[in-house]
């Protein structure tokens, strides 16, 4: 399934799944770190539903991803005025300006931001008895594919003056634009926000949540089993986590055990279950096994943050060497899993 775009073209959440995929799981993961859980959860939800990117689109959405960041760099370093002589420099003026004025723009509170997330129905769910100027207020700021199936269910005999007050509204006081938008952001906030869904683009949300912290992971996975149970399911039966370990065959233990540090190792194991640890004893020398025991014993109390991450770092190495083709990784019935 090929990415979908409306009309206006990609939507910024769809641009920012993009440069996530592109940036690889990684990257992606540390990204995630630093954004807020509201943020996260919309992302994951883009990229599972992403389907498939002409390279077109992706190279011309990282371009576009690419200079931003240096304009933003620019500006933030010398001003608007700097940002623009640079950039008209390396790219022209006409690219220079279209850069600058998307940046401006972008950088400028944008009214209504909040309800450009929500679907046409739970919107038309919380606009119904508001007043024509207020649902023409609101749609006026949507994007023109949403706005156009909001308006399509209003009431016939609505429609037309909805229609008619948005013709007409050439400015309206921003005072008053506030007031409206905190009254309805308030009542959906309280009502709470749900994301809306599609199908494809699995893989590229298993390889970030293989990267992601346990706490994480655990969230997203919540979310997407209330959003969409079907995605959930098709994610958790791709997502590689420590304990599936004994799905790996012998040789494959092997070779991860020879990529792994020991001190990983000893943490990991301290809450992995008897089946784990005795599929990793088995695969060592009886030396090897007995110092790892030893390791363990006189580790003491230790922070299960620090255990999951050293879990996480196997994860990673199995990952790797799946990815080059040094092992296979099955689950069940001869099925296998890309991690």
């Amino acid at each position: 399934m090929a990415l979908r775009q409306g009309k206006g073209g990609l939507t910024g959440r769809q641009k920012a799944a993009i440069v996530l995929v592109a940036l690889g799981s990684e990257l992606s993961a540390k990204i995630f770190s630093h954004l807020e859980d509201e943020q996260i959860e919309e992302l994951t939800m883009e990229i599972a539903t992403m389907g498939k990117i002409p390279t077109s689109t992706r190279d011309a959405v990282l371009q576009e991803f690419y200079h931003s960041a240096l304009a933003r760099e620019y500006m933030a370093f010398g001003g608007i005025d700097y940002a623009k002589n640079v950039l008209e420099k390396a790219l022209g003026a006409q690219k220079a300006m279209e850069i600058i004025s998307k940046l401006t723009v972008s950088l400028k509170a944008t009214p209504f931001e909040f309800v450009r997330q929500a679907t046409p129905e739970q919107l038309l769910s919380f606009l119904e008895g508001e007043h024509p100027q207020t649902i023409a207020l609101v749609i006026a700021h949507l994007e023109p594919a949403k706005a156009a199936v909001l308006l399509s269910a209003l009431p016939q005999e609505l429609q037309t003056e909805v229609a008619l007050r948005m013709a007409i509204m050439e400015g309206t006081n921003p005072s008053v634009v506030r007031d409206v938008e905190r009254e309805l952001e308030r009542r959906m906030s309280s009502a709470g926000n749900q994301e809306t869904t599609s199908a494809g683009g699995i893989k590229s949300l298993v390889d970030i949540l293989n990267n992601v912290d346990r706490a994480t992971e655990k969230a997203i996975l919540e979310r997407l089993e209330e959003e969409s149970p079907a995605i959930a399911e098709e994610v958790s039966k791709m997502l590689f986590v420590f304990e599936d370990i004994i799905l790996l065959d012998d040789r494959a233990v092997q070779l991860v055990l020879r990529d792994i540090d020991q001190k990983d190792l000893a943490l990991a194991l301290k809450v992995a279950s008897d089946d784990v640890k005795e599929k990793m004893f088995k695969n060592m020398s009886e030396r090897a096994a007995t110092m790892l025991r030893e390791d363990m014993e006189f580790m003491g109390p230790v922070r299960l943050r620090n255990v999951e991450e050293a879990q996480q770092r196997i994860v990673a190495t199995i990952r790797r060497l799946e990815e080059v083709g040094e092992i296979v990784v099955s689950r069940g019935q001869g099925d296998e899993i890309v991690v």
